[in-house]
């Protein structure tokens, strides 16, 4: 059976307004598609949209914090109302890194990213739930990450709140399924974005915004419930998972994921 959205017409991104949720709102943007952009950068979602209208396509923005569960929500309800949803990607989040060993992210920041990456996504996520099983149809993509897969010193509340986003989608999905609701989850590796930018470690395999975008898309159309890459990074950190803990962490402290030492 081909996926709900191999070819949607109303979709919706978080993060719109940069990195891989501006390569997918231009990715899918052509006459006869709406998008609802979302972003927390009004300048820079508004340039989004100009960019995605000039391919044809019909864009709506709304600036705003994906934290802001009551402001999402109101938003999401309003344009699902005129523009019934056939894909929704909770793409919003932030990166974290630890510079030194002794740089704790603390509690507020370890909670404000917990809230933007987790709890943000499920912001966008359950107020479309109801609708989509209601109609029978409906896709959503869950932008998580490759440190989902396993957690590394560097940025541990980065990929504690991604580790979240992937085992509450590994749950829900096929409860969804029973209602003809697919679940996605994207686990992308390192993508050429500010977000990785700030990262200090190595960065292999890494890809650009919109070859990322296009792999994306390519398999959310093909119903795809798991959507990782690079493959061989992929491998490799599930390979992680099956060794020893030491082993494991010795090997990612040679490749420059553990916090500096303070001199």
């Amino acid at each position: 059976m081909p996926s709900v959205s191999s070819s949607p017409r109303h979709l919706v991104i978080t993060g719109a307004s940069a990195g891989i949720g501006r390569a997918l709102a231009l990715a899918y943007a052509r006459p006869g598609v709406t998008l609802g952009l979302v972003g927390r950068n009004a300048g820079r979602l508004e340039a989004c949209a100009e960019a995605c209208r000039e391919k044809g396509a019909t864009v709506i923005t709304k600036a705003l914090d994906v934290r802001d569960a009551t402001a999402i929500e109101n938003w999401l309800n309003d344009f699902d109302e005129k523009h019934p949803i056939d894909l929704l990607i909770a793409n919003a989040g932030v990166a974290s890194t630890l510079e030194h060993a002794n740089d704790w992210e603390g509690r507020e920041r370890t909670a404000n990213i917990v809230d933007t990456n987790f709890t943000g996504a499920l912001n966008a996520a359950l107020p479309v739930i109801e609708r989509k099983r209601a109609r029978r149809r409906g896709h959503i993509a869950l932008i998580s990450s490759i440190a989902a897969l396993r957690g590394m010193a560097i940025s541990p509340a980065y990929c504690a709140s991604k580790a979240a986003l992937k085992a509450w989608g590994d749950s829900v999905r096929p409860v969804l399924a029973r209602d003809n609701v697919r679940v996605s989850i994207v686990l992308p590796g390192f993508v050429k974005t500010a977000m990785s930018d700030v990262f200090p470690g190595d960065k292999p395999f890494m890809w650009t915004a919109e070859k990322a975008a296009i792999h994306i898309q390519r398999k959310l159309a093909a119903g795809r419930a798991e959507i990782a890459f690079p493959g061989m990074l992929a491998f490799g950190m599930r390979l992680l998972t099956l060794l020893p803990a030491a082993l494991a962490d010795g090997i990612l402290g040679r490749m420059s994921y553990l916090p500096r030492e303070e001199r």
